[in-house]
């Protein structure tokens, strides 16, 4: 036991504590209690002596050691951080399937959110879809979330698809399941060299040509042993993986990836949504000019649920957005490309008092890149689009935003949250709107009707037609 308590006191010499009078006599103390007869009871009676008497050393230390004077700069350290992160760190706003576009679905009757979004899509008249899935260039996946050595699972265009990356840093797609026993090799895969390595019996699956390089055990490795890979650019500047649905149409150059201006611009920020509703319905939104004139007129302040958009509000919508535009597609060789030039307007009383003033233009790349370049006072930015179909009736749309120096990250991170916003006024409409194979044009309509026509060069003969029969709306 006196070893013990000599141990307690090293440690507590080493920490800084010391030893003074007090202590001393204390230890002297415990070693007279341990001589005598009751010695459980002078045991434990010394154990609290000697707690009470360290509390009270390290409480004396605390209280007058503690650098108080630190703590204003501790406060402002903590303040310049936050504002570095509201206004300067990159945006990152991913708004899953449930997140937007429901506010109209009633509260009342008990049921979670999901099962009444299931049952109004099963009751939702979807009218006469065009194919499902169209031919040409779309994105898979987003390079930062793949890393050397790594494979993540990805559902696009209707596929279980595996992503992965070599340990010589390239890229491949390839089909998930194993063609052995049908493993999801995205799910627990490893990845060898610049082959993925399924999980289930080990076989072994190269990147490129998607052909089975090794099989454990295995005498001769059979020629048709082999899964389907996804051609995809290699250039990575806009962060993204890129793979062409094969057909008429699918090829659009190299998707006009090489931008220079990428090399100098930064990056400030993404934002992901989730919509329910035909691929075809989200790039037409550019033609149709004249709902901007409406859903988009609202003061963007007023929110994305359209009840409250179009709610009256006095003090709000003396500030409205004023649009004009034209759309119009581009003759060879780049006729898999359309553009539309819009100005924008942030304006008081009805436009009397212009505050701010942008100019975009917007190129539509094959059915499901976008790129909205934005020309301001403050500078030059880039919106990049990119529209994937999971399954037939439900997309997934990215932005990534990069700019000039002179577009400062606050402004920059501002115009993407309204971008983000006015993107899911009209999520609120995709996601409960049928499809109209026979629209009732007007003379306004003019841009909508030639985009129909340009957009049809990228289905074929062959491209699936959706049916309820061999289709789920399940999620």
């Amino acid at each position: 036991m006196l070893v013990s308590v000599g141990f307690v006191t090293a440690r507590c010499s080493r920490s800084g504590l010391g030893l003074n009078h007090n202590n001393m006599t204390l230890l002297a103390s415990v070693s007279s209690l341990l001589e005598g007869s009751g010695m459980e009871e002078r045991l434990q009676e010394a154990k609290d002596v000697l707690a009470l008497q360290f509390q009270g050393l390290a409480l004396g230390v605390f209280s007058q050691g503690m650098p108080w004077h630190l703590l204003p700069y501790l406060v402002l350290f903590v303040v310049l951080w936050t504002v570095y992160r509201v206004a300067f760190h990159p945006l990152n706003r991913v708004m899953n399937m449930e997140d937007i576009g429901w506010g109209c679905l009633s509260s009342q009757d008990g049921k979670s959110l999901a099962e009444k979004i299931r049952r109004m899509q099963k009751l939702r008249k979807t009218g006469d879809l065009p194919p499902s899935y169209p031919n040409g260039w779309f994105a898979i996946a987003e390079s930062r979330n793949v890393a050397a050595g790594q494979v993540i699972p990805v559902n696009a265009l209707g596929e279980a698809l595996a992503v992965f990356r070599g340990t010589d840093g390239e890229a491949h797609v390839v089909d998930a399941y194993c063609p052995h026993l049908g493993a999801n090799m995205a799910v627990g895969g490893v990845v060898k060299g610049s082959s993925l390595e399924c999980p289930f019996h080990g076989w072994q699956f190269d990147g490129i040509d998607g052909s089975c390089v090794h099989i454990p055990n295995c005498a001769k490795v059979p020629k048709t042993a082999n899964v389907r890979t996804w051609e995809e650019p290699r250039d990575e500047r806009l962060h993204l993986r890129l793979a062409r649905r094969r057909g008429p149409g699918a090829d659009v150059g190299n998707h006009r990836n090489q931008r220079d201006y990428l090399h100098k611009w930064t990056f400030r920020g993404r934002t992901s949504h989730e919509v329910l509703a035909h691929i075809q319905e989200i790039p037409e939104n550019g033609a149709d000019v004249a709902h901007l004139l409406h859903l988009h007129r609202p003061n963007i302040f007023k929110g994305s649920d359209l009840r409250d958009a179009f709610a009256d509000n006095q003090v709000l919508d003396v500030a409205q957005h004023i649009w004009d535009g034209e759309w119009r597609s581009r003759p060879e060789p780049e006729s898999h490309t359309a553009e539309l030039k819009v100005t924008h307007t942030f304006a008081l009383f009805g436009g009397k008092f212009k505050i701010l003033t942008m100019t975009v233009k917007a190129e539509q790349i094959g059915p499901g890149v976008v790129h909205l370049h934005f020309d301001t006072s403050l500078g030059s930015g880039v919106l990049i689009q990119v529209v994937t179909p999971v399954e037939p009736l439900r997309q997934k749309i990215v932005h990534q935003f990069y700019s000039s120096s002179s577009f400062i990250a606050p402004y920059a991170k501002f115009v993407l949250l309204c971008e983000a916003r006015h993107v899911e006024r009209d999520i609120m409409i995709w996601n409960n709107k049928q499809y109209k194979a026979q629209p009732m044009y007007v003379k306004e309509d003019r841009f909508l009707k030639k985009f129909r026509s340009w957009y049809a060069q990228f289905y074929s003969q062959n491209s699936q037609q959706f049916s309820f029969r061999n289709e789920t709306l399940s999620w």
